[in-house]
């Protein structure tokens, strides 16, 4: 991707993004090239491995990571759940900014899918928001085994400024990275093609090239297939 004032970002630790138009309604077909003459990916292992509070505490084996992050309650937990096919892997809490550790859960001892902590909950105190703002910048910017990190956006808001910074973030620093909508369910075909358009519209004002986009819902299991057949184009490079 890049950006309209030239910066480029996306091929970080070299990584290209496989396509900039995954995104599909409930229901519907991705338009992603990667989508062609592949297998979705299936988990048969998926186990918790450690918490950390800092990144010099995550593993130091070989195993890459994919990581995942978005405002706190936007349906992290559920999606790893229904990505992974265990229903109580990542914990679900009815309580926004619960998760405040880096968790890794290894997945079929080939990957690790990092549950990282939510931003942006208004009732977490200054300090420990400061302190989820330092653990995520550490380990984003800073941790060489995260291969590729999923951005979270719920799908019935408009895009939320502090969204924004985040992705814009990651622009600056060349992360590469995806988005994936959740709580599709909640919306009509009609209103999520709508909601994504509107994304897509706002992020097209700063950047020239989007990333890719999907959609999902942990309660019907929407996107599943797409995203971890993107994961798996993204470990092979």
């Amino acid at each position: 991707m890049r950006g309209k004032d030239g910066r480029k970002f996306g091929g970080a630790r070299g990584l290209h993004y496989l396509c900039a138009d995954t995104a599909a309604p409930p229901g519907g077909e991705t338009s992603g090239a990667h989508r062609k003459n592949t297998r979705t990916m299936k988990i048969s292992k998926a186990e918790f491995r450690c918490s950390s509070e800092r990144i010099s505490q995550v593993p130091k084996d070989g195993l890459r990571d994919i990581a995942f992050i978005g405002r706190s309650n936007v349906g992290k937990s559920s999606l790893i759940n229904m990505l992974t096919g265990r229903p109580g892997l990542a914990k679900v809490s009815g309580t926004p900014g619960k998760t405040r550790l880096i968790n890794h859960f290894r997945i079929d001892n080939a990957w690790y899918l990092v549950d990282l902590p939510g931003y942006g909950y208004a009732r977490t105190s200054k300090t420990v928001r400061n302190g989820f703002s330092t653990l995520i910048t550490d380990y984003v910017l800073r941790c060489g085994k995260m291969h590729f990190l999923f951005v979270l956006a719920d799908i019935r808001l408009e895009p939320q400024r502090i969204d924004l910074r985040f992705i814009d973030m990651l622009g600056e620093h060349g992360v590469p990275f995806g988005i994936v909508f959740t709580k599709a369910d909640k919306l009509s075909k009609t209103q999520c093609e709508k909601s994504v358009e509107r994304y897509r519209k706002r992020l097209s004002e700063t950047w020239e090239e989007l990333p890719p986009m999907f959609v999902s819902s942990s309660e019907r299991g929407t996107g599943r297939e797409e995203i971890l057949d993107f994961i798996g184009e993204c470990l092979k490079v």
